[in-house]
Order: C-alpha cells, then sequence, then structure tokens
C-alpha cells in the first residue's frame, strides 16, 4: 500500500493537527492558495440567494465551497444545512452559510452538529453581535425574509467581523462546555 500523499492532502492533516491542539475556536480552513474556505448551501427556497451570494463571498477574497442544492427543485434543508455544518466541523471550512427560507431550521440543524455555533441573523446588527459576542462559524439567512441587498451587506459584515474575546470568551467557553457534556 502505498504512503504518498499529494500537497493538498499534507495541509488538511497539518491542518487538523493544529486544530486539535488549538481547540475548535480556532479552526481555520486555509486552501494551499492562501485563501479560507466559506461552504454555502442552501435548499430550494434559498437557492437564487445562494447564487447571488457566492460571487460577493469570492470578491472579498474567500473561497466558496458549494455544498447545493443546485436547483429551485424541492429539497429538504436539513439535508444541506448539516452538510455545511459538517464542513465546518471538519475543518473543510472556515466558516458556513446556510439559507432557507426563514433561516431558522438550518440554524437548529446547524447547531447539533458539535463544534459549531450557528447563529440566524436578519440584520446587520445581529450579525455583527454574533461574531463579537458568540464567535458563530455558521450564518444562517431567511431567503424569503431579507432581500438580496441586505443579505449582501449581512454577510460581509459577519465574514468581516472578529470575536471581540474579553468578557465574550468565557460565555463563548461555557456554551463549548455544555455542548461537551452530551458528547459521549
Amino acid at each position: 500500500m502505498s504512503n504518498s500523499f499529494d500537497d493538498a492532502e499534507i495541509h488538511r492533516i497539518v491542518q487538523s493537527i493544529v486544530q486539535n491542539v488549538m481547540g475548535s475556536s480556532s479552526r481555520e480552513s486555509i486552501q494551499p492558495s492562501g485563501k479560507k474556505v466559506v461552504a454555502i448551501g442552501a435548499d430550494h427556497g434559498g437557492f437564487e440567494l445562494k447564487e447571488a451570494l457566492k460571487s460577493d463571498i469570492t470578491a472579498l477574497g474567500f473561497e466558496v465551497s458549494d455544498m447545493g442544492t443546485n436547483s429551485k427543485d424541492a429539497v429538504d434543508y436539513p439535508d444541506f444545512a448539516h452538510a455545511v455544518a459538517q464542513a465546518v466541523n471538519s475543518g473543510k471550512a472556515w466558516r458556513g452559510i446556510m439559507i432557507d427560507g426563514a433561516g431558522i431550521g438550518s440554524c437548529i440543524v446547524a447547531n447539533k452538529v458539535p463544534g459549531v455555533r450557528a447563529g440566524m441573523a436578519y440584520d446587520i446588527s445581529s450579525a455583527n453581535n454574533s461574531r463579537e459576542h458568540n464567535d458563530t462559524n455558521v450564518l444562517t439567512l431567511g431567503a424569503g425574509m431579507i432581500g438580496v441587498a441586505l443579505a449582501k451587506q449581512i454577510v460581509k459584515v459577519w465574514l468581516t467581523t472578529e470575536f471581540g474575546r474579553d468578557r465574550h470568551a468565557k460565555r463563548v467557553d461555557k456554551i463549548i462546555a455544555v455542548e461537551k457534556k452530551y458528547l459521549k
């Protein structure tokens, strides 16, 4: 059996080791190109908004990993929300964005995946707060609740806002501790 690895696989292995040593809050999936990866997914209700956001995310300097869906044909949002959350959990993505009709169901699904802190945003303030105070790593949006222009502003703020640390760090640590109680 051959043990040869390409550069991408070596990068993934090293990144995984670093993430395990540093802890889940420091996960950053960076491709060999130097770009952070943002996983994006949607159900049929969020498909058009997902497509509209991808070029903006790329323009901000991120690499997009499209987790589907690829049409407006009816699908079940839990499948795509889980795929986005799993990409973040596994380190294949730095952050994730999931879009369904209201953003609520996808947020629930994503938060079931260990290491994921998903938050919904319907305005710029909630996007900023979810990053600065809660260090969210998955954003959920409701395509039926917000327009394209607002969604683009929310995504830009969410992707560019740093975690505030300081007094917020101990609270995020408590969120992580609660999650760990149920991981057995």
